[in-house]
């Protein structure tokens, strides 16, 4: 399968849902979401960290500084109670839009 890059919106949803177990740092996200799905998805620094910004000034996750599995002073990230709240409503949005989309990819095609 080939790497695919993530729809607009949906990088949101997914480290939501990463930080929802514990907190992590931005590399253990990136890898996390790489292991997962068979690194299909590449989550670049690029993307990763504007979008880690933008959810913590939204107030759905919030940071502090750590020292990583390497020893290393890292930023730990981890869901706050608003994000819980806001990944439900990622998750409902985002399998309305799938579902809206199979209905597309396989109905009828039109003549």
């Amino acid at each position: 399968m080939a790497k695919q890059e993530l729809l607009h919106g949906t990088l949101d949803a997914l480290i939501l849902k990463t930080l929802q177990a514990a907190p992590l740092h931005g590399y253990g996200i990136a890898r996390f979401l790489e292991e997962r799905t068979g690194e299909a998805l590449i989550v670049e620094e690029g993307s990763l960290y504007p979008a880690l910004y933008r959810l913590e000034d939204r107030g759905w996750i919030e940071s502090e500084m750590g020292v990583s599995e390497n020893n290393r002073r890292a930023r730990f990230y981890r869901l706050t109670p608003v994000g819980r709240a806001r990944l439900k409503t990622e998750v409902a949005d985002f399998r309305r839009f799938v579902a809206a989309v199979f209905q597309v990819i396989e109905g009828p095609v039109p003549s």
